[in-house]
């Protein structure tokens, strides 16, 4: 086993056998892994092995098996976050798609800090569906999946109302658009933000305001990219989607409405 330090973001926990616990933590160094807390309850660790809790931990990293946690030196937790049922809902989301765009043990200290800044941002109060739109953008080409919002497949022009085609995997201009009898009919706007999304640095995001009616299309529309290009099924997801159900439910029932 190897004695590493690293930031470590704690992506989910499991009971395993009585007070033990298995431990899935995004390490800033050495990637996700899975870490064995035994008497859970009562280590001294116990305080850092929950979800959305980011600390610098002192580890024993095993390469082929569990790897053990010996202490940690500071933390960090996310408040506003955990007190917010829906930002909850889309923190998790995220976290769900970091673990799967890349497999265990491989370090990847960009994915690490661009998911960690997301989770800063949402914290911060930006708003949260639209840091995931981003996210779930950016993060595509962990997928293998590389996409063009910014100009015509065909003529390569620039800066025009550009339908999407999946036949295609990119934008038709108005002068292309025949070339793919089912392509999407969008909204321009949908693919004019995707193409800011793509290239966005988070850095520099300090306000993000959009109508309910504009991030419902790119909702709906990056779904599609996701069944269509990614294919994954992530329960954090469908929780997201039951909210926003339960949510519609609620104010058609509203008689103040």
């Amino acid at each position: 086993m190897d004695n590493k330090e690293s930031l470590g973001l704690v992506l989910y926990n499991k009971n395993y056998r009585e007070d033990d616990k298995l431990v899935k933590i995004f390490t800033e160094i050495a990637g996700k892994r899975m870490f064995f807390v035994k008497h859970a309850s009562k280590s001294k660790v116990a305080s850092v092995i929950h979800p959305l809790t980011v600390a610098d931990f002192l580890m024993k990293i095993n390469q082929t098996g569990l790897s053990y946690i010996d202490d940690y030196n500071a933390m960090e937790t996310y408040p506003n976050i955990n007190q917010d049922l829906y930002r909850l809902a889309y923190a998790s989301y995220v976290m769900s798609l970091a673990d799967a765009a890349i497999p265990d043990n491989e370090a990847d200290s960009q994915l690490f800090a661009f998911l960690k800044k997301t989770l800063d941002l949402m914290e911060e109060g930006l708003d949260y569906e639209i840091v995931t739109n981003i996210f779930e953008i950016q993060i595509l080409e962990r997928f293998g999946v590389r996409l063009n919002f910014h100009e015509c497949v065909f003529c390569h022009r620039v800066g025009l109302p550009f339908d999407f085609s999946h036949k295609y995997s990119g934008p038709l201009c108005p002068q292309h658009l025949q070339e793919d009898a089912h392509r999407n009919h969008l909204d321009p706007n949908v693919l004019y933000l995707l193409d800011q999304f793509q290239n966005v640095h988070f850095d520099d995001l300090k306000i993000i305001s959009l109508k309910p009616e504009m991030k419902a299309k790119l909702r709906q529309f990056i779904d599609e990219l996701y069944e269509d290009y990614v294919g994954i099924h992530l329960k954090s997801k469908k929780f997201i989607d039951d909210l926003d159900q339960w949510g519609q439910i609620m104010k058609s029932n509203d008689p103040s409405k």
